[in-house]
């Protein structure tokens, strides 16, 4: 249980920032979220 926490949130932030999804045209979710850190232009 313990390792199973320890890796959810890398896991986390790889599948909402960097995996592309199909639904989004292959964007990564995070993509559709205004004013996320790191977003700003």
């Amino acid at each position: 249980e313990q390792e199973r926490r320890d890796a959810f949130p890398a896991w986390l932030h790889t599948y909402n920032h960097h995996r592309g999804h199909t639904a989004l045209a292959g964007k990564p979710p995070a993509t559709r979220v205004p004013n996320l850190t790191g977003q700003y232009n």
